[in-house]
């Protein structure tokens, strides 16, 4: 299995990062610039989606990427980036609930008394992306609609996500090898590559703390054969013009 995780375009919280006057939304949209980054990562993919020679080390995709499937976070951000992915791809979009943002959708007003939200019910993303593949029992309450998530269930969620991918995808003799994108969020990829690389949370030698940066649809990738891990390369933003890195 090739393993590509891909972070969201730039979204109107990121946007305002640094705002002191912005009321941060529980699941923000894209900005003009991160549909823009959105549909730049899906014409780079589309032009590079064939793989033109597959007896090369092709370690940094130079030959093509040939993806074969697309998970998405339900969160919106991550929607809207993942759809023209898949669109131009020609290839299903499926829903993966688990792999959202840490915390969930919640307030974010009252840090005393963070509520958990409902999330986008099953209309929103039936009107918005009638391609992707839904829970079943996605429907009107909202697909998140329980508390906000703890710090100590997050690492679980992302060490079992992990396991499901190795799952689904992991090499089988006799099926072709595949190459699945994850379109999720830069706190879900410090969570997923601890569990994956059994790394103590942020914490580095000599009493620093650590942390792997994203900038908006950013691509990483891991390589997943037999009994190894290789990590090609984390955060590639080369499809990317300069004054859309963000």
């Amino acid at each position: 299995m090739e393993l590509y995780f891909i972070r969201h375009g730039q979204s109107k919280n990121n946007a305002n990062w640094n705002n002191p006057d912005y009321e941060e939304s529980p699941d923000p949209a894209l900005t003009e610039i991160g549909h823009e980054q959105a549909r730049l990562l899906a014409d780079f993919l589309k032009k590079r989606q064939t793989i033109t020679d597959d007896k090369v080390w092709n370690i940094q995709n130079r030959y093509g990427f040939g993806l074969t499937h697309v998970y998405t976070s339900l969160m919106e951000r991550a929607a809207f980036t993942a759809a023209p992915i898949a669109q131009a791809l020609d290839i299903p979009l499926i829903a993966w609930k688990e792999i959202h943002e840490e915390g969930g959708i919640f307030s974010r007003g009252d840090k005393s008394n963070i509520v958990g939200l409902p999330g986008k019910p099953r209309s929103f993303f039936m009107e918005n992306f009638r391609a992707l593949t839904l829970p079943d029992n996605l429907d009107e309450t909202g697909w998140w609609n329980r508390a906000f998530e703890a710090d100590e269930e997050r690492q679980p969620r992302a060490d079992q996500v992990f396991t499901e991918l190795l799952t689904r995808h992991r090499d089988t003799e006799g099926q072709p090898e595949h190459r699945v994108a994850l379109v999720s969020h830069g706190g879900f990829f410090m969570r997923l590559l601890s569990g994956i690389l059994k790394l103590p949370w942020r914490q580095a030698a000599h009493g620093l703390k650590s942390w792997f940066a994203l900038n908006n649809c950013a691509i990483s990738r891991f390589d997943i054969h037999k009994d190894e891990i290789t990590i090609a390369y984390i955060n590639r933003t080369d499809h990317l013009p300069d004054h859309l890195i963000t």
